[in-house]
C-alpha cells in the first residue's frame, strides 16, 4: 500500500511540477477520425479553450469543426467509451511568463459533463471564483488538485455535493481564500487518501464525520482558522502519516496514546494553537517520527525520553510552558545522543533550568539549529556543526566561553540579553562564516 501511494504521488506531482498538465488521466489514444462526438463533452473542450486568453504556440489551434475533437491536440479519448474525454494535457502552454499562458475567470461549470475524467489539476493558474459543485458530476475523478502556489484565487465555500466522488483518493484546495466550514459530507469520501486544505480561511470545528476516512495517509488543515477541539475519534485513523492541523485556533490536549494511533506517523504538527497538558509520554514509542513540532502552545511539564526516535531530524517545541526551572529538565537531551539525524533542536522560550548538559557536544556531527534562548540555563557546549545558535534571554553568566571559535559553520550566533561578562575571545574572530552577531 505504501509503494502505491508513494508513486501516485510522484506521478501526481511529475505531472504538477514538470508538465504543467491542466487536467490528465489515463486511458488509450483514439485514431478513429471518423466517429461522432458526444456534444457535452466537445462543448466543455470549446468551453475551457474560451478561458485561454493567450496560446503563443498555437496549442489549441486544431480545437475546431475540422477534426473530430477526439483528435484534438492534448486530448486523449477512452478507447472502450470511444465518444468520451478521459485526458486533457495542455503541457506546452507553460512557458517562463505564466502571466502570458494562465487561465483566468472561474473554472467553466462545463468541466461536470466530464464523466469520465479521473484527474483534474488547476493549479498554479490565475483562477477566481468558486468551485462548481458540478464536479461532483465527474464520477470518476481520483484526484482534484486545486493548488494555489502564488496565483490561483478560489472563494466560497467547499461544495458538499463533492461528497458523491466515491473515487476520490486526493482532495487538495490549498493556498486559496476558500471560506465556511469543512462540509461533514466529506466523511462520505471513502477512498480518500490525502486531505489537504492548508492556508485558506477555512471556519468551524474539524467535523467528527471525517473519522470515517479510514484510507486517510495525509491530513493537512494547517493555517486557516479552525477552533474547537480534535475529535477523539480522528486518533483512529491508523493509516496516518502526516498530520497537521498547525495554525489554527484549536484547543484541548495531545492524545495520550500517540504511537499506538498512529503507528506509521512521520510528521506530526500543532504548532500555533492553544494545546494544553503536557507532551504524551507515548511519543517515545513513535519510531517512524521524522517531524514532531508543537511551538507556540500552552503545554506544560516535561519532554519525555526521545532516544528511540532514531529518525527524528526536526524537534520544535518553542514559546511553551514546558520544564521546572529547575536542574533535570534538559535530561531529554543527553538522551538523543544516539539520535543521530538530529538537524533542529529548538526549546527557547521554555520554562527549562539547570546547567546546559555536556553531553549535548555529542550531537554536534548533524546538529545545524540550536534554539535554547529565553529558559534559565547556563553553561555551553561544543558544537562544531552549527548554523544557528539561539541563547538570548536566557541565564548564561560568566565569559563567552573561548571554545567557541570552534563552531565553524555558525552562521547566526545569538547571546544578546544574558549576563555575560568579561571581554570577547579572540577565537570569534574565526568565525568566517558568520553574518548576523
Amino acid at each position: 500500500m505504501g509503494g502505491v501511494l508513494v508513486m501516485k504521488l510522484v506521478l501526481i506531482y511529475s505531472l504538477v511540477l514538470n508538465s504543467m498538465s491542466i487536467f490528465c488521466c489515463s486511458s488509450m489514444q483514439l485514431n478513429h477520425p471518423r466517429l461522432e462526438g458526444n456534444e457535452t463533452d466537445r462543448l466543455a473542450l470549446l468551453a475551457i479553450k474560451a478561458q485561454i486568453q493567450h496560446d503563443p504556440n498555437r496549442v489549441t489551434s486544431s480545437w475546431n469543426e475540422t477534426l473530430h475533437f477526439c483528435l484534438w491536440h492534448g486530448i486523449t479519448c477512452s478507447r472502450r467509451h470511444r465518444q468520451r474525454v478521459t485526458k486533457l494535457e495542455l503541457g506546452s502552454l507553460a512557458s517562463f511568463d505564466l502571466e502570458n499562458n494562465s487561465f483566468t475567470h472561474q473554472i467553466p461549470p462545463q468541466i461536470g459533463h466530464l464523466h469520465r475524467l479521473q484527474v483534474l489539476l488547476l493549479h498554479n493558474n490565475s483562477l477566481t471564483g468558486t468551485i462548481p459543485a458540478n464536479i461532483s458530476n465527474c464520477f470518476e475523478l481520483i484526484t482534484l488538485f486545486l493548488r494555489r502556489k502564488s496565483r490561483n484565487n478560489l472563494v466560497g465555500k467547499i461544495p458538499p455535493e463533492l461528497s458523491s466522488l466515491s473515487k476520490l483518493q486526493f482532495l487538495i484546495f490549498n493556498r486559496n481564500n476558500l471560506t465556511g466550514e469543512i462540509p461533514p459530507s466529506l466523511g462520505n469520501l471513502s477512498s480518500l487518501e490525502n486531505l489537504i486544505t492548508t492556508g485558506n480561511n477555512l471556519e468551524g470545528s474539524i467535523p467528527s464525520s471525517l473519522c470515517q476516512l479510514r484510507k486517510l495517509t495525509y491530513f493537512n488543515l494547517a493555517r486557516n482558522r479552525l477552533s474547537g477541539i480534535i475529535p477523539s475519534c480522528i486518533y483512529n485513523l491508523s493509516s496516518i502519516v502526516l498530520f497537521d492541523v498547525g495554525a489554527n485556533q484549536i484547543q484541548g490536549s495531545l492524545p495520550s496514546n500517540l504511537s499506538n494511533a498512529f503507528p506509521s506517523l512521520q510528521i506530526f504538527s500543532v504548532h500555533g494553537n492553544h494545546f494544553t497538558g503536557a507532551i504524551p509520554s507515548s511519543i517515545s514509542k513513535a519510531t517512524n517520527l521524522v517531524v514532531f513540532q508543537c511551538p507556540s502552545n500552552k503545554l506544560s511539564g516535561q519532554v519525555p525520553n526521545l532516544q528511540n526516535l532514531h529518525d527524528i531530524w526536526l524537534f520544535s517545541v518553542y514559546d511553551n510552558n514546558l520544564g521546572s526551572s529547575k536542574d533535570g529538565d534538559l535530561s531529554f537531551v543527553s538522551e538523543l545522543i544516539n539520535v543521530t539525524q538530529l538537524t533542529n533542536l529548538l526549546f527557547d522560550g521554555n520554562n527549562f533550568g539547570g546547567t546546559l548538559p555536556t553531553s549535548i557536544s555529542n550531537l554536534s556531527i548533524n546538529l545545524q539549529i540550536l534554539m535554547i534562548g529565553e529558559n534559565h540555563l547556563h553553561g555551553l557546549g561544543n558544537l562544531v556543526s552549527l548554523q544557528l545558535l539561539s541563547l538570548e534571554e536566557s541565564s548564561f553568566t560568566g565569559s563567552i566561553p573561548t571554545n567557541i571559535g570552534q563552531l565553524s559553520g555558525l552562521e547566526r550566533l545569538f547571546l544578546n540579553n544574558n549576563q555575560l561578562s568579561g571581554s570577547i575571545p579572540s577565537s570569534l574572530g574565526n568565525l568566517t562564516l558568520l553574518t548576523i552577531l
